[in-house]
Parts: C-alpha cells; structure tokens; sequence
C-alpha cells in the first residue's frame, strides 16, 4: 500500500520537461547572438597578463616624454614662441599638447594591432574565449576597453609631467584626461579592424607607414601653415590633427565649437571601428 500511494503521488515528467531543460543548458552555456555582456572579463585577463610584462607597458609612457625633453625645450631654445590657438605661444607649450595626443593614439594602436594579431593568430587566445559564453562583440569591446585603458594611463602620466612643467594655462585641462580616453578608444577600435586584415608580422610595416606620418605631419611640432594649401587640407583630415586640436583648445583655454567637431569625428570613428572589428572578429572566429 506504501508503495502504491508513493508511485501516485509522484508526478510523471511532461514529455517537454526535459528538450525545455535541454535547451535551458544550452542557453547559459552557448548564449544567442554574438554579445554576452561580458567583455569585462577580457579586460580582466589583459590586466593580469600587463602584470608580468609590466616593462613593455611603463616604456611607451617616455617616448613622447623624451619628444617633449629634446624637441620642447630643446629646439625650443631656438624657436622661442610659435603660432598657437590664441596667439604666439612658447614652443614648449605648443608641443606639449600635441605628444599628449600622440601618446594616447600610440597606446592605443600598437596594443590594438600587435598584441590582438598575435592572440588570435598564434596564441589562440580568442579561440578559447568562444569556447565560453562570450561572443565576438564581447572581444572588441574587451579589447578595446583595455586599449583604453592604456592609453588613458599614458595620457595621465603625461598630463602629469605637463603640470609639473608648468605647461597648462586653463582650469580647461581637467577634460585633457577624458578626452584622450576618447582619442585612445577611436584609435583602438579602428587598430583592432585594421589587425582583422592583415595576414604575416610583415604587414605591420602598414600600420607603422600609417603612425609615422600621423605623428610628424599632424601638426605635432609645426602650425598648420607651414604647409603648403593642398596639404592643409589633408592634415585636416587626419584623426591625430582633431585629437592634437583638441587638447590644445584644453590646456590654452581657447576652446570653441570647434572642439565639438572633434569630438564628433572621435565618436563615429570609434563607432565604425567597434562595428566593423566586431563582425570581422565574428566572421574570421565563427566559420
């Protein structure tokens, strides 16, 4: 009789219970879509890896110092002032501004394309990652946080040494730091589509033939008008020009509605650069 009355209490499974708790499984182990919410858990892991290499990170902090030392003081003993936002200006001033922004496109575009071709080229890093709930969005939004990460902390340190130099002139600085995350975001997002393309190491001769010219013509150590008209038109143009005009406009204090016009091109740059990495990182990861 106990047995009986155990048998009959004992609901029978519906035959749905078990494809419902399936596919339940399924869901927490393989999420829809390409975007798991969880892209923090990359910017984890680079922070964990950057420890033991700590060195190859502190080292792209003295490049523009070194700049700043031999260029901003140095030839700035023999051009005493130059053309700046709001008038003739010291030379120092006028380049420090302009290695601000070039530090933060440096940390930005060589974490974004070397380290990222080789995690998904030889160490496989991003084949393991699929194997767990994250998407390809998750990695260009993890490794595009991290890109920012560094270049922000480049940035900081410079805007650091800039203060001690007495190089900044306005209460505008205080926004130096958040924009240049923003120049280091839009530069990461465009190196990590660019690093989707490229095939060998010796394709990253492309990406140094794209720095290189950024750096020396972008206005980073001459105005504007010392080129001729047709190649204002092209500096104009250029990502590292609206990243140098716009710290200038914060550490002078001269900041017009021209500062909105770069912060807009930093925007649909970074926006393009997240959506165009995000599906080729799907394309190339997910067939």
């Amino acid at each position: 009789m106990t047995n009986e009355t155990s048998t009959t209490d004992v609901p029978a499974p519906s035959p749905s219970a078990a494809p419902r708790g399936r596919a339940g499984l399924l869901l927490r182990i393989v999420p829809p879509g390409l975007y798991a919410g969880r892209a923090h858990v990359l910017v984890e892991r680079s922070y964990l890896v950057s420890t033991r290499g700590w060195m190859s990170v502190l080292s792209g902090f003295f490049e523009p110092l070194f700049f700043l030392f031999s260029l901003g003081y140095g030839l700035g003993q023999l051009v005493t002032t130059v053309a700046g936002p709001g008038g003739p200006m010291p030379y120092a001033e006028f380049v420090a501004p302009a290695l601000l922004a070039a530090s933060a496109m440096n940390g930005a575009v060589f974490e974004a394309t070397f380290n990222l071709f080789f995690k998904f080229k030889y160490a496989k890093t991003y084949d393991a990652v699929l194997a767990t709930p994250l998407g390809p969005v998750d990695i260009a939004l993890g490794e595009a946080a991290w890109c920012l990460i560094r270049g922000g902390l480049y940035s900081a340190g410079f805007i650091v040494v800039m203060l001690g130099f007495g190089l900044v002139s306005s209460p505008w600085a205080l926004l130096a730091l958040p924009a240049c995350l923003l120049v280091a975001l839009a530069f990461a997002a465009v190196g990590m589509a660019a690093s989707t393309f490229m095939r060998s190491w010796q394709d990253f001769d492309l990406v140094q033939l794209a720095v290189m010219p950024l750096f020396l013509f972008s206005t980073t150590f001459y105005p504007l008008s010392v080129y001729p008209g047709w190649l204002q038109t092209v500096v104009q143009w250029t990502p590292l020009y609206h990243a140098i005009e716009l710290m200038r406009a914060l550490t002078t204090g001269y900041v017009g509605w021209g500062a909105l016009v770069n912060v807009a091109y930093f925007v649909v740059m970074a926006v393009v650069g997240v959506v165009v990495a995000a599906r080729r990182l799907g394309k190339l990861l997910l067939t």
